[in-house]
């Protein structure tokens, strides 16, 4: 088990929605991670701009067992034995996890930006909790449960170097859950293939509400770094010469390294969905054709 990773002196006050944030990335209680508590109405940045507090890792419950080896996808054929199939369920089961904690630590990092970001941040956390859930109860009815598998924290080894709210987007909203469109559709088909109708289901609903979640990142992104919040939070597109909005080589310029386009498009990539989140033809084709380019190039 992970002890908490700051102070308690540095936490919120309580009743805040901020406390409620540092609390779920903090906690060690498995029950709390998938069912936190409600989330208060009182704004701590309401009253005076708080600090950033941008936490270094999240807490643990014990019964996750946190490796730094990731497991090996299973392919179409080795989905037809239950194990296989479940060990994918409690990867995306953590996925969720840590997205939900990241969404939280975005509104403690960045507490500056418009309270209409912060509060989407909020819906989009609570949106993968219940997310958790729905997998939560797949794995029981297949006779497993959260903890039976190992997880590997790669989000929280790589989206905490987002430095400010427009990389932050870029990453989790316009680059992994994107790439979530990508894996979520590609594993539905899957799912149907062995006959496992009920995962397929469970995966094509996780798809289609993360279309929004995509949505939010793009609308913020363009906001961040071409609209009036550029200017005041963040300064990404506060000079004439910051790129249109949903421009494909300004995305690329916003995702800290080592990240890069391909650890966040699935193959085949699902520009059906990605479209209805609003990235356009131009950008999906960008996409599509990335390579990784030499430094300098």
């Amino acid at each position: 088990m992970l002890s908490p990773p700051a102070p308690p002196s540095d936490a919120p006050p309580p009743g805040t929605v901020e406390r409620w944030a540092w609390d779920y990335v903090l906690s060690t209680d498995l029950a709390h991670k998938l069912a936190p508590p409600p989330v208060p109405s009182v704004w701590e940045a309401d009253a005076a701009p708080p600090p950033p507090r941008r936490l270094e890792r999240p807490g643990r419950p014990a019964a996750l067992r946190v490796s730094e080896r990731a497991s090996k996808s299973p392919g179409p054929e080795a989905l037809r034995n239950p194990a296989r199939r479940a060990q994918l369920f409690h990867a995306f089961l953590h996925h969720e996890l840590q997205a939900a904690e990241l969404m939280a630590w975005a509104v403690l990092a960045f507490p500056e930006t418009p309270r209409a970001f912060r509060g989407g941040l909020v819906r989009i956390a609570l949106d993968e909790v219940r997310h958790m859930r729905l997998y939560e109860g797949y794995l029981a009815a297949i006779g497993h449960r959260v903890g039976d598998f190992p997880v590997r924290d790669w989000f929280w080894s790589r989206v905490p170097a987002a430095a400010s709210p427009a990389q932050f987007v870029a990453v989790m909203g316009m680059g992994l859950e994107g790439g979530n469109l990508d894996h979520t559709a590609r594993f539905a088909e899957r799912f149907r293939a062995i006959g496992d109708l009920d995962g397929a289901a469970l995966t094509a609903r996780i798809c289609a509400e993360e279309i929004p979640h995509v949505r939010f990142g793009l609308r913020w992104f363009r906001r961040f770094t071409h609209g009036r919040e550029g200017a005041a939070h963040g300064r990404e597109g506060a000079d004439r010469g910051a790129p249109g909005p949903g421009d494909f080589d300004a995305w690329v310029r916003h995702i800290p390294p080592p990240l890069s386009p391909l650890l966040m498009r699935g193959d085949p990539m699902n520009r059906r969905d990605r479209a209805r989140a609003g990235l356009d033809e131009r950008f999906l084709d960008a996409l599509a054709a990335w390579t990784e380019r030499a430094p300098g190039s």
